[in-house]
């Protein structure tokens, strides 16, 4: 690793934490699950996940790439042994599969960008007929596609710190800036606070409902990005003496903090200029709530084109920030395996361009991908939690977490990750029952856009192929931490 690809400054690392975990989600589905799952009692809820699924899995990621300085494929053949390589690649796997599609989102936030400089988003426009001529146009899909990949190429090209460093730090001030600019204005909206009261609702008996805790741990999972391998991979980059619990508690709550200040600019918005559609709103999912629903109502408030503009630029910004991380974790790994930066990059950049050139011509295929591989994602949350109890909960809280950190982390770390894989199994189990609810005559069918049966479908297929080349994959990284190893005999 060249000294020159680091984060330079603390706060570097922080902001390009911040921006991987800061994505679409926070975004336009953390205000639509919050409002549907009671307001207030999904707060509660979600606080406790974050608590002990995600900042635990932040600080687990950030152990595991700061002691072997390699990226997933290298670190769980060095956390776990050789024979489980394999899980490592499932994570580039994943996170490169999640950057092939992502890019095609972040084209939708930039496209409707561009509609509000224009004066396109006006009041009168028919936004449903508008989104559904959008995402019906293959050109341009493919166009805002290309632009998107092309932005996020830029900043991977440019290393570490004058690519992604760079970019974060000015990125995610810039996104808080732009959408607390978007809350204070739906906020003084008339009827504004009813919104704040829907969003709260203070009825916490529905903390007795087991789904809206379970919404909430979801929600927590894909929203902060934790056992992703964004976090071990930037760790690779960080100084010796880098604060590895302040960090992982900074990430999550600077994410929550976003999703926060979004549905403060959400709900008040929809229950200021349309409280009889409210529920409709919500009901019509994260692309309806986003470019129906807000694209119609942003105009009708003054300065509402403003206000559209700033909030699809944001949106732009977040998911920015998240697609050059996921470039990033598979551009490291083959870095370990003795590629340039530039050679790595452009292989990853044209992998994920081509790869999302189907959900670019069609949101079924984008669907299908979304769901596959967005619950793909807990599954590398669950190897992340193995591969930390495989090498020592307590050895790594006394030896690689309190040594460098301002706060002190207890046991309850330890029980954190211990209770993943329960915690995981609830989750999945509970997502897989819906699953069958929902779609009790197709959940069998690999073709149907939602079934269970095409995510296990593809999850198996990459799985074989991974274990198959396992041995491959453990040649292919040069240990980057040879003392480590030393020191763990193996």
């Amino acid at each position: 690793m060249e000294k020159k690809d680091t984060f330079a400054t603390r706060f570097g690392f922080i902001a390009a934490a911040m921006g991987q975990a800061i994505g679409t989600g926070n975004i336009w589905r953390f205000p639509r699950v919050a409002t549907a799952n009671g307001g207030g009692p999904f707060m509660v809820a979600y606080i406790v996940a974050l608590l002990v699924w995600s900042v635990p899995l932040l600080i687990a990621e950030v152990v595991i790439g700061r002691r072997t300085r390699e990226g997933t494929v290298g670190a769980f053949r060095d956390f776990m042994g050789e024979k489980y390589t394999w899980m490592g690649g499932w994570m580039v796997f994943v996170c490169l599969a999640l950057g092939a599609y992502y890019s095609v989102t972040m084209g939708w936030t930039l496209k409707y960008f561009t509609l509000g400089l224009s004066g396109a988003l006006k009041p009168g426009v028919n936004t449903e007929l508008l989104w559904n001529n959008f995402v019906a146009s293959p050109w341009q899909g493919i166009l805002f596609h290309t632009i998107s990949v092309a932005l996020a190429a830029y900043v991977v090209f440019r290393g570490v710190n004058k690519g992604i460093e760079a970019a974060s730090k000015f990125m995610i001030p810039t996104l808080f800036v732009l959408l607390i600019v978007g809350m204070i204005r739906a906020l003084t909206l008339p009827g504004a606070v009813g919104g704040l009261n829907y969003l709260f609702n203070p009825d916490f008996s529905q903390l007795l409902n087991g789904k809206v805790w379970l919404e909430a741990f979801t929600q927590s999972a894909w929203s902060t990005g934790a056992g992703w391998g964004f976090m071990i991979t930037y760790a690779v980059y960080t100084r010796e003496r880098e604060d590895v619990a302040c960090n992982g508690f900074i990430t999550g709550f600077a994410d929550t903090s976003a999703a926060l200040i979004a549905s403060m600019t959400v709900i008040p918005t929809i229950f200021a200029l349309a409280p009889e559609n409210l529920n409709e709103a919500i009901g019509a999912g994260n692309t309806g709530l986003t470019f129906i629903w807000l694209a119609r109502l942003f105009p009708k408030m003054p300065g509402g084109s403003i206000i559209a503009t700033i909030f699809f630029l944001a949106m732009g910004f977040a998911a920015l920030t998240s697609l050059y991380a996921m470039y990033e974790v598979g551009i490291r790994n083959f870095m370990d395996a003795g590629w340039s930066r530039n050679k790595a990059a452009a292989f990853v950049v044209t992998l994920c361009f081509l790869g999302g050139l189907s959900s670019a011509i069609n949101i079924k295929f984008l669907n299908n991908q979304d769901q596959v591989w967005g619950v793909g994602l807990l599954v590398s949350g669950l190897f992340v939690s193995l591969a930390m109890m495989r090498y020592g909960l307590e050895k790594a809280r006394l030896e690689d977490i309190n040594p460098v950190s301002d706060i002190k982390i207890g046991k309850w770390w330890n029980y954190c990750i211990m209770l993943f894989p329960l915690m995981f199994a609830i989750i999945c189990g509970w997502w897989i029952y819906q699953e069958f609810v929902l779609y009790p005559d197709t959940w069998w069918n690999p073709l149907e856009t939602y079934s269970p049966a095409t995510m296990f479908l593809q999850w198996a297929l990459v799985i074989i192929v991974f274990v198959l080349f396992n041995n491959t994959l453990a040649k292919a990284i040069k240990a980057k931490n040879p003392e480590f190893l030393q020191k763990e005999g193996k």
